[in-house]
């Protein structure tokens, strides 16, 4: 229950795993850092099989063969998110 049954006001979350009390919308514990509630439990993404298409799956798993040998180029960019908090501190 995430409500008062009598005035409808946002009751308290208590964590499961330490018992401390956290605000209402919390999605972590403020103790533990531990996730509160359901949502937080359930993966975030389903398995592929259930999103993709039968006919598409089939069409990759029988070209699997020609898609192995193929090697693309990525570039990665790599930001330290201290380093740009600090020098965007600086700016402000």
């Amino acid at each position: 229950m995430r409500f008062c049954g009598q005035c409808a006001a946002p009751l308290a979350s208590v964590c499961a795993a330490c018992g401390s009390a956290n605000p209402p919308g919390n999605r972590f514990c403020g103790q533990c850092a531990a996730p509160l509630g359901p949502a937080a439990s359930t993966p975030k993404f389903a398995a592929p099989e259930n999103y993709t298409p039968r006919h598409l799956a089939e069409k990759i798993l029988t070209a699997r063969s020609a898609l192995e040998g193929e090697r693309k180029q990525v570039t990665v960019l790599f930001f330290w998110l201290e380093k740009a908090e600090a020098e965007t501190a600086g700016l402000a």
